[in-house]
């Protein structure tokens, strides 16, 4: 049965991206920081045509958070453009460039109506404007028997989580302090969030922890 997955990095403060956003730093203030251990990994190189890169205990961690995903999920701001809005004349693709990474239908969340925007390399987007329930339930079709990836932000990551949609979460724990920006984990409202841990892995630069969120927990 298809799971959904949301593998994100977070500092130790709790933040997934840093303050002052902008198109020129999308991630804000050293949010760039959060994924230096992703990028070094050879595993990580290869996936994006390049070569060289490091292999360590973060090696099978990414591997297996790329494997057998059919579809992802992706909020507004995570797409961008930064301020959101409007699609306008000018037809925003992402941050991705003419040939993103995914490689799969990519279910974009936003308040926006837009027809689907086909890329290079497999990936095609799709702009649902019904809510997160309607966002899975089709990216789950168009994965078939695969997983969907919730990409994030963390607001969209949050509202999946509380919603009790999540069924596994893998945190990419970072020892870098931000001070503000997106948080993952806060104002979840009434959901009663219940997580098992599955994993613990230590690596340079980071620890990863895997959870999986109980059913029924949330409300």
């Amino acid at each position: 049965m298809s799971k959904l997955r949301c593998h994100i990095s977070i500092s130790l403060d709790g933040f997934v991206a840093g303050p002052n956003q902008s198109e020129e730093n999308p991630l804000g203030e050293g949010g760039d920081r959060l994924h230096d251990w992703v990028v070094r990994l050879a595993a990580f190189r290869r996936a994006h045509g390049e070569e060289g890169g490091e292999v360590t205990e973060s090696t099978r961690v990414f591997e297996e958070s790329i494997d057998n995903i059919g579809a992802g999920v992706m909020g507004r701001n995570m797409f961008g453009p930064i301020g959101g809005g409007a699609w306008g004349e000018e037809r925003w693709t992402g941050w991705w460039g003419e040939n993103p990474p995914f490689h799969y239908p990519v279910f974009v969340l936003t308040h926006h109506a837009r027809d689907p925007v086909q890329m290079e390399g497999g990936t095609t987007y799709h702009f649902v404007t019904d809510g997160i329930e309607s966002a899975l339930e089709q990216a789950k079709k168009a994965a078939g028997n695969k997983d969907v990836m919730l990409w994030g932000g963390g607001h969209i990551a949050r509202q999946y989580l509380a919603a009790g949609l999540l069924d596994e979460l893998e945190l990419h724990v970072v020892p870098v302090l931000l001070g503000g920006g997106s948080r993952l984990l806060d104002d979840l409202g009434d959901a009663d969030v219940r997580l098992e841990q599955i994993r613990a892995v230590e690596a340079p630069g980071v620890t990863h922890l895997k959870y999986r969120i109980l059913p029924g927990a949330a409300s």
